[in-house]
């Protein structure tokens, strides 16, 4: 029997995936459950349709990170800090600095936990940390820490 899932199951198939299941496994447990209907052609469509709005909204997605990225990479992020006698920064400077800075200069909101730092920022200099925005699309920021 056709069927298109509501949901993955493993071993079996994608959500809104058509699969070829036994009667019994889908008018037993399949269909009671709601995890799939049968396949006929008002539900293939609405699969289609639902697939390819998925689709449009990556899509959509992956083009506004590639614009982001690319507005990222253009310009620096500067920090003025505190240093004391050794040349050393009072505190440092986390992910979350730089994402409350990105959202001030840029007005891009990022999660602290999609920035990357390969090393904390303790001292004055130049860094770069990794910003993840999407599935392949990583910015890499250039940050500059100057004393005060």
């Amino acid at each position: 029997m056709k069927v298109i899932l509501n949901k993955d199951i493993k071993g079996i198939g994608k959500k809104l995936q058509q699969v070829e299941v036994s009667e019994g496994y889908a008018r037993n447990y399949l269909l009671p459950k709601k995890l799939a209907v049968i396949a006929d052609n008002k539900s293939l469509n609405e699969a289609k349709s639902k697939n390819e709005a998925i689709m449009f909204k990556k899509e959509t997605l992956k083009t506004e990170a590639i614009q982001i990225k690319n507005k990222l990479e253009k310009g620096y992020i500067k920090f003025n800090h505190k240093i004391g006698d050794n040349g050393k920064l009072f505190g440092s400077i986390t992910e979350k600095d730089i994402s409350d800075e990105i959202l001030k200069l840029y007005d891009i909101k990022i999660d602290k936990k999609k920035i990357i730092l390969k090393n904390t920022i303790k001292e004055v200099g130049s860094y770069y940390a990794d910003v993840k925005l999407y599935e392949g699309i990583v910015a890499k920021i250039k940050i500059s820490v100057v004393g005060m």
